[in-house]
């Protein structure tokens, strides 16, 4: 079950992304949690909450900027289940596109939003910080799809 999420759900949402290490700090849920302009989607199974989605809604435009799923629960339909919900949530608010942008490296991340039809649109050069354990920067991978 996919629902949104509140400012009552933050506990639940930092201890999931501890695990989840989509990048997402605190702070960022905690304002997105509290803004009318973003949705926060949690996905929920036997009242544990396993992934989330974090959308925002731009003047013609909506932005995925974090997704999340347990890692044990990775592979089994959540990532589609939340990429859906976003869609919908998306359409509702009658943004023109939807765009992500993603870690060079994510492979499982890319195949996902290739999956759901989301094409390159550019790449920023060293945008985010090296992963754990490596040096140097990544490049981002930026991606949109009509809606």
């Amino acid at each position: 079950m996919i629902t949104e999420l509140s400012v009552e759900h933050l506990a639940l949402l930092i201890a999931l992304e501890r695990q989840a290490q989509s990048g997402t700090s605190d702070t960022q849920m905690l304002a997105a949690l509290g803004s009318q302009d973003t949705c926060v989607l949690g996905w929920w199974q036997d009242e544990q909450l396993l992934g989330y989605a974090i959308l925002a809604r731009l003047p013609f435009e909506a932005e995925l900027q974090a997704i999340g799923v347990l890692p044990e629960r990775r592979q089994n339909g959540a990532g589609l289940a939340l990429m859906e919900a976003v869609f919908t949530t998306a359409q509702g608010w009658s943004s023109e596109r939807l765009l992500l942008e993603v870690r060079m490296g994510n492979l499982s991340a890319i195949r996902l939003y290739q999956r759901c039809g989301f094409s390159e649109d550019g790449r920023r050069k060293g945008y985010y910080p090296a992963a754990k354990g490596a040096t140097g920067r990544e490049d981002a991978l930026l991606m949109s799809q009509v809606l």
